[in-house]
């Protein structure tokens, strides 16, 4: 797993997040501990990957709290939760927010780290999925109006004959218009830029 993967620890419980620190560190996995919820999410960096351990009971903002935060914000950060008290219905509840993993405390350590690997993989994933997409969006930002909508008609199916008629243009035109699109996003080809728009706005 890459270093430069982090794990964020969010525990009021000093002591705990500092044991799961040590066993991380063991096998080579950086960690940060936070103790308070409002810090951690003022100091959280998206622009890097990073997974969170996240604990379900804390003073003033649960577990919960963060992750409704959280998945408000958009943030792609896989969380694995952790609690002393935990029941089906907590679990089912933090899976269904969208969280990698739900686990009791004591824990195995063994189980943790595979768990936490898991996650940091996960992120990994979606660093690069949302990097991605960043990028295509930004490629896409340079298009000029009429550009854009040649575009907007070729991911809808339309021929270039259909689009010439659709905008009152020629077919020759509608190729120069194509070439430049393919020439402001380095887009192989109109199908592949197309394929990639889809995947855009599917997720």
């Amino acid at each position: 797993m890459p270093e430069m993967c982090l794990v964020h620890i969010l525990d009021d419980d000093e002591e705990l997040s500092e044991s799961l620190a040590w066993l991380l560190e063991s096998v080579g996995i950086r960690s940060e501990r936070h103790h308070d919820a409002r810090a951690f999410l003022r100091c959280y960096d998206r622009e890097r990957p990073s997974c969170l351990v996240l604990d379900v009971r804390m003073p003033e903002l649960s577990g919960f709290g963060v992750q409704e935060l959280l998945n408000e914000a958009g943030s792609p950060l896989p969380v694995v939760f952790v609690s002393a008290h935990g029941d089906i219905r907590m679990s089912v509840r933090a899976m269904q927010n969208g969280a990698v993993n739900f686990l009791e405390k004591p824990y195995d350590p063994q189980h943790m780290l595979d768990v936490v690997q898991a996650a940091q993989r996960t992120a990994q994933d979606r660093f690069a999925r949302e990097t991605e997409q960043r990028e295509l969006r930004s490629r896409l930002e340079q298009l000029t109006a009429r550009e854009a909508e040649v575009l907007r008609l070729s991911v809808e199916g339309a021929s270039n004959k259909q689009i010439a008629a659709r905008l009152g243009i020629s077919a020759k035109t509608v190729d120069v218009h194509r070439a430049r699109i393919r020439e402001k996003t380095g887009a192989e080809s109109i199908p592949t830029l197309v394929r990639d728009v889809l995947r855009l706005e599917r997720r």
